[in-house]
């Protein structure tokens, strides 16, 4: 079993920028690769950016590439999202996920098998 915390949420001016963590525990991370999806308000839970196991893969969503940078701290068991040049569009509930041990990254929900409560960011003058 593996447990994820996120944090780091928040309320942001546009064209700012926020670093959220995910605080995984119950299993090292190194042995799963990870990812963060997101669910704006009356819209479907979509894909941001994941990350294989060990950092060596990584993939993000096309409306999020340039502005997003996903990392994993193994040391630490965290996962982290950096979100730049914020806009209303980022607004929604950020979700961190984990996949079974050793399985290859995937941008699917289906394929994570572990999720945390989520963070509200919200993008607003």
């Amino acid at each position: 079993q593996v447990q994820l915390v996120e944090s780091g949420g928040g309320l942001v001016q546009p064209g700012g920028s926020l670093r959220l963590s995910c605080a995984a525990s119950g299993r090292a991370s190194s042995l799963y690769a990870m990812g963060w999806f997101r669910q704006a308000p009356g819209k479907e839970r979509e894909f941001v950016a994941a990350v294989s196991r060990l950092g060596s893969t990584i993939d993000y969503a096309d409306s999020v590439k340039g502005r997003v940078t996903i990392s994993k701290d193994n040391t630490r068991n965290t996962l982290y999202l950096q979100l730049n040049s914020l806009t209303p569009e980022d607004t929604a509930v950020y979700y961190c996920a984990a996949m079974e041990p050793l399985r290859a990254v995937s941008t699917l929900q289906k394929d994570y098998e572990y999720w945390g409560q989520g963070t509200q960011v919200t993008v607003s003058s």
